[in-house]
């Protein structure tokens, strides 16, 4: 498929409509995926929640990144608080 950005689609009597499968295939979408659909003025916009999902796990890695903290510093961090917090919920001894 070239790179267009519309396409025709009817809307059926119960509000439903079919996608072109370019765009699906363009998108990496399929049967049973979700969409996020957002109004814009007059305009629809449909968005695959896989999509949205790997676009906040990029601005996660990215902030990762600037802050210079290592994966290992964040798993080690985050094991040294759930023993604070387990000593301090259940006693040292556990």
């Amino acid at each position: 498929m070239t790179e267009k950005n519309t396409a025709e689609v009817v809307l059926r009597p119960r509000r439903q409509v079919t996608l072109p499968r370019e765009i699906c295939d363009r998108l990496g979408i399929g049967q049973g995926d979700v969409l996020e659909i957002t109004v814009e003025g007059s305009t629809l916009i449909a968005r695959p929640k896989k999509k949205i999902a790997l676009e906040a796990l990029k601005e996660i890695q990215q902030a990762f990144r600037r802050s210079g903290v290592s994966e290992a510093e964040l798993q080690e961090t985050g094991r040294r608080v759930r023993q604070e917090i387990t000593a301090a919920r259940y006693g040292s001894g556990v």
